[in-house]
């Protein structure tokens, strides 16, 4: 089975390389440009770019996909299959139509829950206890393709989203491969989705930072672990503006109002939330300087208690 496969970020390589190890007829290799990074601001290949180079694969990065450029590339690739993970891009029905087998898609999320780009970081900003990946049929709606098989995981009850994203992407790998095998075997069954289960999971933006301490504890450990690695949580203490990295729940109570510092020492900085509970800071990150555990800032910079 010839595959072609379309993906940008290391969720997308991860899956790649899998292919690759496995023995599967990975045919040409699809990503995005180039992009500038780092502080020289020079083009930098992407993950799943690297791991084609890497292997001898050819790799096209056509700056659009509507305008029959693509289209072209495939029909000369011949693919049965298209393989899209985290490619970032819509594929026209055009292309979705070219395969014999048609294109699949490995989804960071157990569908229809969670359709769009951060499924990862919602599911555990929601508090969610399981997730999972998905393998589907594309369509031109997107995420809306009849799901042929998922895997189901627990998230830690501090696990990070990067955590969580680095899991996802190993189990969504296995996942594929398995997905590959029964269409080639002809017995991938198609699962429909419900529409009336379908939710979304916009992009984070930095307006969702601030930490609102009317919250449970655990409603903003939660939102401290989704916010990880970007665009982090943030909270103003003591007058000051902190990126807040991590934290952990706490048995005391208080008559403190939300929001205020109720102890800040040696485990950390313990701050009232909703219901007279607290949570406790364990890591942070002061404007221009480098994360660090909360314990060891106070040591140079003491905190009033509210």
């Amino acid at each position: 089975m010839r595959i072609v496969f379309m993906g940008t970020p290391d969720f997308a390589a991860v899956s790649l390389e899998k292919l690759i190890t496995e023995g599967f007829e990975v045919v040409g290799v699809f990503t995005q440009p180039d992009k500038p990074k780092g502080r020289g601001m020079k083009l930098a290949a992407c993950e799943t770019k690297q791991v084609a180079e890497k292997h001898g694969l050819p790799v096209y990065q056509p700056e659009k996909l509507r305008d029959g450029t693509a289209l072209e590339l495939l029909k000369t690739l011949a693919p049965d299959i298209l393989v899209v993970v985290a490619y970032g891009r819509i594929l026209p029905k055009e292309i979705l139509d070219l395969p014999r087998y048609g294109a699949i898609n490995v989804h960071g999320s157990l569908l229809p829950k969670y359709r769009g780009s951060a499924p990862i970081q919602r599911a555990v900003l929601s508090g969610d206890r399981v997730t999972g990946v998905s393998t589907m049929y594309l369509a031109e709606e997107m995420d809306a393709g009849d799901v042929i098989d998922t895997a189901v995981t627990e998230i830690g009850e501090f696990e990070t989203s990067a955590e969580l994203f680095d899991r996802l992407a190993v189990l969504g790998a296995e996942l594929l491969v398995k997905t590959l095998r029964s269409i080639e075997a002809g017995t991938a069954v198609r699962h429909p989705q419900d529409p009336a289960l379908v939710t979304f999971a916009p992009p984070l933006d930095k307006s969702e930072c601030p930490i609102d301490w009317n919250k449970t504890p655990r409603e903003i450990v939660k939102h401290i672990c989704g916010m990880q690695t970007w665009p982090v949580a943030t909270a103003e203490l003591a007058g000051e503006s902190f990126k807040i990295h991590a934290a952990a729940y706490t048995d005391h109570h208080t008559a403190k109002l939300p929001g205020q510092i109720v102890s800040a020492g040696k485990q950390g900085i313990e701050v009232a939330c909703s219901g007279g509970e607290t949570v406790l800071i364990t890591e942070l990150q002061a404007a221009g300087k480098k994360r660090m555990k909360a314990a060891d800032y106070l040591l140079g910079h003491p905190m009033q208690v509210d």
